[in-house]
């Protein structure tokens, strides 16, 4: 997080988690590099000072930008994670819940990660560390589910001490598949992922 907006007077921390609500939906259309300042400006209406005050440049602006995303993702994915049921059913609640959310209508344009990866990547050091602390998030909080699975026998497809490398496996492979999704528009990738999920993890259909 930003310092400035802990030591911010009453109400102008809202100016900076305004101007990053506003910046989302432009990145996850745009991408990083072709959305200007003066587009972030006009959307938010706050001039160009209160930009600053807030992010030192651009790129500290892209970096605060993807924390947020992960931040909101995160509290998501531990709400699917920490739901009643076994670890099972809980992990399959959170991978139905990936695929639905890169079907449909708006389908291209929900994941930031899936569109800035390889943009930013090459960019700004800053920014994928931003990604790569999130990626990271989310695979913790699969290979601590898939342990618990091992604990109360309804992962039966894992060995034991393959929690960590079972969840990377996983995560890169529904990436892989959301990127493919957004090629093709279609999705048969992610249907294919859900079904690879299963056979890893020892799930019946």
């Amino acid at each position: 997080m930003n310092s400035a907006a802990t030591s911010a007077p009453p109400g102008q921390t809202d100016v900076r988690q305004h101007i990053l609500d506003v910046a989302y939906p432009l990145f996850l259309h745009k991408g990083f590099t072709a959305v200007g300042l003066a587009e972030v400006l006009a959307a938010a209406r706050v001039p160009k000072g209160s930009f600053y005050h807030y992010f030192g440049s651009k790129e500290a602006f892209g970096e605060a930008v993807i924390d947020e995303y992960f931040t909101v993702y995160l509290g998501q994915v531990d709400a699917l994670l920490n739901a009643p049921g076994s670890a099972a059913q809980r992990l399959l609640s959170y991978f139905r819940f990936w695929l639905e959310s890169q079907t449909g209508a708006e389908a291209q344009s929900r994941c930031l990660m899936v569109k800035l990866g390889a943009e930013v990547c090459d960019l700004s050091d800053s920014m994928r560390g931003a990604l790569e602390r999130g990626t990271r998030g989310v695979t913790e909080r699969l290979a601590r589910c898939i342990a618990q699975g091992q604990a109360d026998g309804s992962l039966p497809g894992v060995a034991a001490a393959q929690p960590w490398d079972s969840a990377v496996l996983l995560y890169q492979t529904w990436l892989g598949a959301s990127l493919l999704a957004k090629i093709s528009r279609q999705r048969g990738p992610l249907d294919t992922a859900l079904a690879a999920t299963r056979q890893l993890l020892g799930i019946a259909v």
